[in-house]
This record gives C-alpha cells, structure tokens and sequence, in this order.
C-alpha cells in the first residue's frame, strides 16, 4: 500500500466524518516533516491546512529553513508561519527547554488559528527510538507506551498520522517525486540521546529487535496504559484534593495502591502543579517517593504520616513574571479589585523576600513552603498584593490548568504526552 494510501486511511480513521474543518502541520523542514505536508496537501482541501515552522534560534542556518519551508509550503498554496523562541534563559536542560517552547509556541499558534489539531511528522523510526531511550532509562508502562497516536496537551489536539510510515519509505517516496528537504546536521550529532539510539538500532535487527517490533511494543504498552489510567482516576477521586494550587494525597491510602497506580498518580499530580504534559522519570519519581522532602519536575514534595503535599518549587519559577492580565507559570492569574491601579504590575513568585512582608500567619491559605513559589503581585521591587499569604486579600488569585486539569471534585481531567 502507498504512503498516500497509509496516510488517508489513518486519516479517515480520525475523522470518519466530515474530516475536520482546520488542521495545523508542524513542520521543520527535515524529510519526515516534508512528507507530511505534502501528504495532508495530498489528503485535504487546501484551505483546511496551516503550516507552522518553529524558528528555535539555536542555529545560524534556521531562518533560512524556515523560508524554504514557507517557499516550499507557498508552492502547494498552503499559509506558512514562522514561530520564533525568545532563547534559552539558561536554566535546566537546552533539550527539554527548545522541546516545551516548540510545544507552547504551536499550541499558542493553533489557538490562536481556531484549528482543530496539530499535525506531527513522527514515524515508526521515532517511536522506536523512543523506546529503545525509555529502556535505557528503566521506564514504566507510560514511557515505553512512547508516543501516542492521538493526544491532547496545552489545550490542543495532537495527532501523528506517521507512526505506521518508516523513515526511509517516506523520503523514497519524495525522491521519487523529486521533493527535496533540509538535513538538521544535529540528526548526526551523536552527543544526542536519540542518534545513539538511531545508530544501535541498526545492529538490533539481527536480534529481531526491529523498528517495527519496538513499535508494536509501543502498542502492546498504549493498550495497557488504557487500563491503569481507569485504576488511576478511581485513585484521585478517593485519595487526592486540591489547596489554592496545591495537590494533597492521602499517605495511607497512597501507600496502599499498587506501585504502578501510585506511580501513575504522583506522576499525573506532579504535571498538573507543573503544568507540563511531560512526566518525570520513573527512577527519579521512585526516588523522590522513598524521601520525606524531595525536589523533581519542578515542584516540592513533602510528606508526613497524614499526607503527601505536591506544591511548585520556589527556585523553579523565582526568576518567572508576567504581565497582570496575563497568565503566570502557565495556570495562574490574579484579578485586582474594582478600580485598582494597575500600571507597570507584574505577576512573580512571592519568594522569601515577599513573604517576609506577610507575618500574620492566621491569613496564610497555605504552608510556608507552598507560599514561597505562590502568585504575588509586584510594582518593580514593591510587592503590592499576596492574595495566598494574607496581604491585599481583596486582590484573587485563580488557578486554572492548561493542559493538566483537575475538576472540583478532586478528580483528574489529565492526557499527558510522553
């Protein structure tokens, strides 16, 4: 069957109706990417489709990229737009960091679009390498689930129509078209995790440890994730409630789930206080459980005989501000009382130094750690309002999830990407 054929019966599939009325394509310009566009161009009406490219800023050669691929995106009559990142603050990992703005560019891009859901251009390559990674790494059933052929994360859909389609079949199939595409050179560099595994698969196949059969792993996984997700939910309903951003569960009822469960659970609460649809590693999850105070993901971990309490880390967003009107740490917002000014105010964690300014410990909402990394409202230097640590009250301070949602009731509305 050809890769046209592939594509618009995954496709048919995913919109057995009508077909959606707006589709976004991620693409970079490498060949995966390339044969995706043409092959959704190949698939939909034209005036469905919107081509984003995201301009990361970490090579001298991406802008000209990102024109070729708005050439290349104009000769199939498609609307091309370049995303472009601020730059790495140089905090944490550069990976990660150019992985979660590509994320919030495009899901900012696609709302702004009105669209329906994203396109991506992993294939089975991808999905292979990725769980060939994820062994290495010692993860559970979510991680070697790899990537998930439909998803939903900072309020978009994602969808990989590709995974069934080998990297090599699809830039036969451009060759045989005379399509060309741009080589990243980085996809050669083995100081990167997934080249290494992108060179060792090439020895596996003589195991049988193929790219087909790790991804039918992948599947096999995904199948079983669907049945620990319903024995999660029922988890968080029984053992989890949320304080003014704050998750806390239940220790004795924690401790008495089945590891996999418990796992899960911390892992979805953790996504959520961070408001990433990433979830840490199981190694460093297993670690951070087996302590009383621990550190991961971006958020503080504490325990005691009663409770487990999951709160953001104060380092993690101590350098983070925001417009007031805006959203701070991508879930919250603080409103200011009728006919307050406004002018030059920015949303920041409270810190040290804030909370020093709020002593009256009766009108603290939360524990003195939680309230470190809270909203605060700040003029330059001067903290005007800590709506959780009692000063200015009358200001609010709304938590509200992107990706990661938690319902009133306690319950989690939570599809993490992996």
């Amino acid at each position: 069957m050809t890769p046209e054929a592939r594509f618009a019966g995954v496709m048919a599939g995913l919109f057995p109706a009508t077909g959606p009325a707006r589709l976004g394509l991620a693409v970079s310009g490498g060949g995966d990417s390339i044969a995706l566009m043409h092959l959704a161009a190949g698939w939909a009406r034209r005036d469905t489709l919107h081509v984003a490219t995201v301009d990361h800023g970490l090579r001298p050669q991406a802008a000209q990229e990102a024109r070729e691929v708005a050439r290349m995106a104009r000769v199939l009559g498609l609307p091309h737009t370049t995303l472009h990142w601020g730059g790495w603050d140089g905090h944490g990992n550069l990976q990660d960091a150019a992985r979660t703005a590509r994320r919030d560019l495009l899901a900012t891009w696609a709302q702004g679009k009105g669209l329906d859901a994203v396109l991506l251009g992993h294939t089975e390559d991808d999905q292979a390498e990725t769980v060939l990674m994820r062994l290495a790494r010692g993860s559970g059933v979510d991680g070697l689930a790899a990537m998930a052929p439909h998803s939903d994360a900072h309020g978009v859909t994602w969808l990989r129509p590709m995974l069934g389609l080998t990297r090599a079949e699809l830039r036969d199939w451009l060759r045989g078209r005379g399509i060309g595409w741009i080589d990243d050179p980085s996809n050669d560099n083995p100081a990167f995790d997934r080249i290494k595994a992108r060179q060792m698969l090439t020895h596996l196949d003589a195991l049988g440890l193929t790219r087909a059969r790790l991804a039918q792993t992948a599947q096999h996984m995904q199948d079983a994730r669907a049945v620990l997700e319903t024995a999660t939910d029922a988890a968080a309903r029984n053992l989890m409630r949320v304080e003014h951003g704050d998750i806390v569960l239940d220790a004795a009822g924690l401790d008495a789930l089945p590891h996999e469960t418990r796992h899960r659970l911390v892992a979805r609460a953790l996504c959520c206080v961070a408001s990433t649809p990433f979830r840490p590693r199981l190694g460093a999850l297993r670690a951070a459980l087996s302590a009383t105070t621990a550190t991961l993901h971006g958020c503080l971990l504490t325990r005691n005989a009663r409770v487990l309490r999951i709160t953001r880390e104060a380092q993690a967003v101590a350098h983070k501000r925001a417009p007031l009107g805006t959203v701070w740490d991508h879930r919250w917002t603080v409103y200011p009382p009728d006919g307050a000014a406004t002018d030059d105010m920015e949303i920041g964690a409270l810190g040290a130094s804030g909370l020093a300014a709020c002593p009256d410990r009766a009108r603290w909402c939360l524990p003195r750690r939680s309230l470190l990394a809270s909203p605060a409202v700040w003029q330059g230097t001067r903290l005007i309002a800590a709506p959780l640590a009692g000063l200015a009250p009358e200001w609010r301070a709304f938590a509200h999830d992107s990706a990661p949602r938690i319902t009133p009731q306690g319950s989690f509305a939570l599809n993490v990407s992996l």
